[in-house]
């Protein structure tokens, strides 16, 4: 990155130039992400993607302490004594510097020195290295930026010290002229690279990937599977997520913050509390209202709210902000204006859910015989039809008459009817707008389920939700999530449902009939939710990396696939469609 050598050459230097106007300045922190890793100082610095690991919230709390500003860093004029004085001792923590010459600002943990010579002290996690450096190059070069910073408001600075907390030691590192050159390389090989708007390759096999808090985000063994390489991706190394959706659905319920919790209440009593820490999402249904209050902090905490009517149907989504990653949004307009694009990542979508429709209608076919053979090789022609699709008409066409084939079926995964003469589930066709029948009302509530699930997951990663490739973009329509649902229609919803029925999860008497429309009442939604909230956790093995998931993790990871696809690392878009 700006240093270029052949063998018996010298290093041609190419400094990046000053920077100046609007050009944000580099934190030392971005710098020493660099050294470690160019992808990941791109991900946080370029892409705006940020997330926790133990590593990081064990880091914040080492620096609880330094963290609290304290004593000051005089101007370098007053730091010297007079002759007849002695030097000032400084001894200043979290401290701000900035250099626009050099384009860089710091945080500076801690200032120690006498008059205008000063060490820059860095409180570390963890336990102090033994190598032959007394610590590893992206430290101290985070350092040196720091000293570097130091120098130029007037301060003389040869060494600094990375303090490690878990040893409780002090390591020092002098601002040698080798560690100099590297920290101004490292400098601009990260201005150079963001300046590309090229993300780089993932590190390949690297013992830095599994403990690394983007992880998830980066997927270094994942893309560098789909992309050839001959290696067995790693199980993705995140922490287990144990926050869920929070519904409200009660007729004039309000949701209030309280402290470090959400309140419900009706009618001005408490009914329910969650601890924020615990909330992923807030759904609300009907006519519920949320105090500002608990609105600020939801969107502080980047905690998205989905507003639905009260029959389920999705209306809004309330984030805070939104993702700064607006490289993806402009990969995906690109992308979308591509019609050849748009086909055939449609297609793939497309096949992937006529497969994952054969898959349900094998896996739960009531009968010793299973699914007919003729009805799968039917299907089997569905999926070769969709492949060969010219265009996205003909490709609707496909998947319409491949939907009615497996509705048409859909009543032989059902439990029988009892010789009960209570109102048992029947299911004809399907039909929406309104649901005619149980069956239909409770597949259009899964599916306005499942949309909310992938605009969340979406907006998360990044992505634009009104702008689809195969559902084309319409006033107040999320085509997006509604692209990235096709294939997970039968896996979720028709599952969800399926399993709410057989199971008596959700009974015939659980619905409202009126005007020839049939509506989930508000007792059969609470569990029904329940049902969909259990299948979203349940682990899957991934057919092609190899390693146990649970749905949940498995949408964020496909946006991300799908990200990859667009931003030009991966050639294809890898579909979920298991056996």
């Amino acid at each position: 990155m700006g240093n270029y050598t052949t063998e018996g050459q010298q290093d041609l230097a190419l400094p990046f130039p000053e920077v100046s106007g609007d050009v944000p300045l580099l934190p030392a922190r971005m710098i020493n992400e660099f050294c470690y890793c160019p992808r990941l100082a791109y991900l946080e610095w370029v892409q705006g993607e940020w997330d926790d690991s133990a590593d990081t919230v064990e880091g914040r709390w080492v620096h609880r302490r330094v963290d609290q500003p304290g004593g000051k860093l005089p101007p370098v004029e007053q730091a010297k004594g007079k002759d007849d004085e002695p030097d000032e001792k400084i001894h200043a923590r979290s401290v701000e510097l900035a250099s626009p010459r050099l384009g860089l600002i710091a945080r500076m943990d801690l200032i120690e020195g006498s008059g205008t010579t000063v060490t820059p002290v860095d409180y570390k996690r963890g336990k102090r290295p033994h190598v032959s450096r007394g610590a590893y190059d992206p430290e101290r070069v985070q350092l040196c930026v720091q000293g570097l910073i130091l120098a130029e408001h007037g301060y003389t600075c040869t060494e600094g010290v990375l303090y490690y907390a878990g040893s409780r030691e002090r390591v020092r590192v002098m601002f040698d002229d080798e560690l100099l050159a590297l920290t101004r390389q490292t400098i601009d090989g990260l201005r150079f690279t963001a300046a590309g708007g090229r993300i780089p390759p993932p590190l390949e096999d690297s013992p830095k990937c599994p403990r690394c808090s983007l992880n998830a985000i980066c997927l270094p063994d994942e893309t560098a599977f789909f992309r050839g390489a001959d290696i067995a991706p790693r199980p993705l190394a995140v922490g287990m997520d144990t926050r869920l959706p929070l519904y409200v659905q009660a007729f004039h319920a309000k949701v209030s913050k309280s402290g470090e919790r959400l309140e419900v209440s009706i009618d001005d009593k408490k009914v329910q509390e969650a601890r924020l820490i615990d909330v992923s999402q807030l759904a609300i249904f009907g006519n519920v209202y949320v105090t500002t209050p608990a609105m600020q902090e939801l969107m502080r905490r980047n905690i998205p709210i989905s507003w639905h009517s009260h029959g389920g149907w999705l209306m809004g989504h309330t984030v805070g902000t939104g993702h700064k990653n607006i490289e993806l949004r402009r990969a995906q307009f690109r992308g979308a204006d591509d019609p050849a694009l748009c086909l055939r990542i449609a297609k793939t979508l497309v096949e992937a859910k006529i497969k994952n429709a054969r898959t349900m209608l094998r896996r739960n076919w009531k009968g010793a015989e299973g699914a007919p053979a003729a009805l799968l090789e039917d299907i089997n022609g569905d999926i070769r039809r969709a492949q060969k699709a010219p265009d996205l008409e003909s490709l609707l066409g496909v998947e319409g008459s491949a939907a009615a084939r497996y509705f048409r079926e859909l009543p032989n995964l059902l439990n029988p009817p009892s010789d009960d003469p209570t109102p048992s589930f029947d299911f004809n066709k399907r039909n929406r707008r309104p649901p005619t029948d149980p069956v239909n009302a409770l597949l259009s509530f899964a599916y306005a389920l499942l949309t909310r699930v992938w605009t969340n997951t979406l907006t998360a990663v990044g992505f634009d939700v009104y702008l689809g490739f195969y559902h084309q973009p319409r006033y107040g329509r999320p085509a997006l999530a509604l692209d990235m649902m096709e294939p997970y229609r039968p896996l979720l919803a028709d599952s969800a449902v399926i399993q709410a029925i057989n199971n008596g999860e959700v009974r015939p008497t659980d619905f409202i009939r009126a005007a020839g429309s049939v509506a989930l009442g508000s007792d059969g939604r609470k569990r029904f939710i329940a049902t969909f909230e259990r299948r979203l956790s349940q682990e899957v093995t991934h057919p092609l990396l190899g390693y146990r998931l649970s749905y949940r993790r498995l949408l964020e990871v496909q946006a991300r696939l799908f990200a990859r696809h667009l931003q030009g690392e991966l050639d294809h878009f890898p579909q979920f469609t298991p056996r």
